[in-house]
């Protein structure tokens, strides 16, 4: 697959992920995803997460089914990562949208956003939805709104071991 890379104002540059960037997407991961919900989740069940997501095994298994990584460097510096996932003709998902606490608020997330959404215009042409799950008592809910998401709806959705995640349903639509 080609990589590409991305550029945008603020030393932020994006690059398409290939499967040899699995250790760095885990890398950030373990900082972003657990910063993110530590105050939300058990422990038990972040770890669970991060096992069912993040494993080495999971992430290729992510990358065989079609998700398409992009990582975010912030002045050269790893920082973020979006995935993004074809679920239909018209319909897509962001999978994953991350960004280290110590970059939030600085663009990173802004960069990786508008990213997803270029790359599912780039591959559905005319109208298609992009989609994203968004724990309910997540902070970057305003985010996702300022970004033009709309709440669609809401669920508990099961994800093993007795655990759930309690989700909006965001969406944008775009031409």
């Amino acid at each position: 697959m080609t990589r590409e890379a991305w550029r945008e104002s603020r030393g932020v540059s994006l690059l398409r992920a290939s499967e040899s960037d699995i250790p760095l997407l885990r890398r950030l991961a373990g900082e972003a995803f657990p910063a993110t919900y530590r105050e939300i989740l058990t422990p038990a069940q972040l770890d669970y997460m991060m096992a069912w997501m993040y494993s080495e095994e999971s992430l290729r298994g992510q990358f065989r089914d079609g998700h398409v990584f992009y990582l975010a460097f912030r002045h050269g510096i790893p920082c973020g990562y979006v995935s993004v996932e074809r679920q239909g003709e018209r319909l897509f998902h962001l999978q994953k949208i991350y960004v280290l606490p110590g970059c939030q608020g600085s663009g990173v997330g802004r960069a990786l956003f508008l990213r997803a959404v270029d790359h599912v215009r780039a591959n559905c042409p005319g109208a298609c939805r992009m989609e994203l799950n968004v724990n309910r008592s997540n902070r970057a809910l305003h985010f996702y709104e300022r970004m033009g998401m709309q709440r669609l709806r809401e669920g508990d959705f099961p994800i093993g071991e007795g655990f759930y995640m309690n989700d909006y349903i965001m969406g944008l639509d775009l031409e």
